[in-house]
């Protein structure tokens, strides 16, 4: 396939936005760690804004990549700890 379509944008708009419902912070407030997990939710939410910005100018691509950065920020954060998620493996690589 060498096309965004509609249908693969949504599913991964549904994904990003799955992940981002599903994940809590598992640091304490008092902990580095905690601004860590605040600054990679951010950069999350930023990346799906821009994917609802560039759908709505037509461009694909580049929201299909932001949805990709949005859910790497996000499984890095389950990744390391920041997030629980619940022992997701579907949404999130953790086991």
């Amino acid at each position: 396939m060498k096309e965004i379509t509609d249908e693969k944008l949504n599913k991964y708009f549904e994904v990003a936005e799955k992940s981002l419902a599903k994940i809590k912070i598992a640091v304490p407030k008092e902990s580095h760690n905690h601004k860590i997990a605040l600054d990679f939710l951010d950069m999350a939410t930023r990346y799906i804004s821009d994917a609802k910005h560039y759908r709505k100018k037509g461009d694909y691509v580049t929201a299909f990549a932001s949805l990709n950065y949005a859910h790497g920020w996000l499984d890095a954060g389950a990744r390391l700890g920041l997030f629980d998620v619940g022992y997701d493996s579907e949404l999130f690589t953790v086991d």
